[in-house]
């Protein structure tokens, strides 16, 4: 394209906003012209707001350095220089379901990694392989907004990348019960080890909310629309565990599931290594190539060596066998801050586009 598009990053000093600007420092489609964060950042230069507290393995990025920080409540001065923003703010979810809804008002699509909005009923919540035919739903939140432009739409919650795909690719195979336990990283509390050293050597059985989360958003993302709203599926019904686990980044997930249809391990395999979706038909920026990988090793997929498949946004799996009770049982491992965070979002960003959903101003 001739020109990128103007992007704005709401929450720009978080560990997801910092996610934000590291992955896009050279994206082809997007520029970061705009960042916002609270109020104490405001008007600081981004290397002074974020200080001490950059948490990438890469550094700040120059272009960034010298950008000064906006207050993400001076909305008409946020969206004057951007064509459309991310947002990863940290605010109650009353907050954020406000704010987001005031960006988009203003004719400016916003893109969230917030889970505020996820079950707004005419807010798309989509991987993008999955459901893209879910964003036609923002034809009727416009009406519901008042706009011709703005809009929200959000991905979903991180632990549940390292599954969900597994089951939508068995599809035709019927899965229609899972038990899960997720193992997660301590970056999706935005966390590391030097601000969190209580987990070294330390796993912590909850995660506020996430249990709910990890059951009920993969419904909405098999769901269909119907009369403006996305109406969640069924099934597959799902039971979760979520424990916290001392890894930085990648979020493991222990799976069970039930099938109505038989199906040989390799037809299992077959239909998981196979399944692409409208991003690697279009060959998006941040698309993998192949979307979920098999590792055939007893000791696979590991942390520490799969994690950052496909750049972190595909999706590893292991150890695919016959249950005593269930019908099968597998490992999955995600990326929870690139796939199933801010890497997510920007798939989304990318298929919006593509979509003529996002456009220049």
């Amino acid at each position: 394209m001739s020109e990128k598009l103007k992007v704005g990053i709401l929450g720009a000093t978080g560990m997801v906003g910092q996610r934000f600007i590291s992955i896009l420092e050279n994206h082809p489609w997007f520029e970061v012209t705009t960042l916002a964060a609270s109020a104490r950042s405001a008007g600081k230069t981004y290397e002074e707001a974020v200080g001490e507290r950059w948490k990438m393995d890469t550094p700040m990025p120059e272009s960034v350095k010298k950008m000064r920080v906006l207050n993400v409540q001076d909305i008409k001065e946020v969206v004057s220089g951007v064509d459309f923003v991310f947002s990863a703010v940290d605010m109650s979810k009353d907050e954020i379901r406000a704010i987001e809804e005031e960006y988009a008002k203003t004719e400016t699509p916003v893109v969230s990694n917030n889970s505020a909005h996820r079950w707004t009923p005419d807010v798309p919540m989509v991987v993008p392989e999955i459901n893209p035919g879910h964003f036609d739903v923002i034809e009727f939140q416009k009406k519901r907004l008042g706009t011709t432009r703005g809009f929200i739409a959000v991905k979903p919650n991180c632990s549940i990348q390292s599954y969900t795909p597994v089951l939508t690719a068995w599809k035709e195979y019927g899965p229609y019960e899972a038990i899960v336990t997720t193992y997660q990283a301590i970056s999706g509390a935005g966390k590391t080890f030097r601000d969190w050293p209580e987990m070294v050597g330390n796993i912590i059985p909850y995660i506020g909310g996430e249990e709910e989360k990890s059951e009920k958003e993969p419904l909405k993302i098999w769901g269909h629309i119907e009369n403006g709203v996305i109406v969640p599926a069924e099934e597959p019904k799902i039971s979760c565990q979520c424990i916290r686990v001392p890894v930085l980044n990648g979020h493991t997930a222990a799976v069970f599931v039930k099938l109505r249809e038989k199906a040989s391990k390799e037809e299992l395999i077959q239909a998981m290594t196979s399944f692409k979706g409208l991003p690697q038909e279009l060959n998006l920026p941040s698309a993998p190539k192949q979307f979920i990988q098999y590792l055939e090793e007893d000791n696979r997929p590991q942390v520490a060596l799969d994690v950052n498949y496909e750049g972190g946004m595909g999706v590893s799996i292991g150890r695919l066998r016959e249950d005593t009770i269930y019908d099968y049982k597998f490992v999955g491992l995600s990326h929870n801050t690139l796939r199933g965070a801010a890497g997510g979002a920007v798939l989304c960003a990318e298929t919006l586009k593509a979509m003529g959903f996002i456009t220049k101003k």
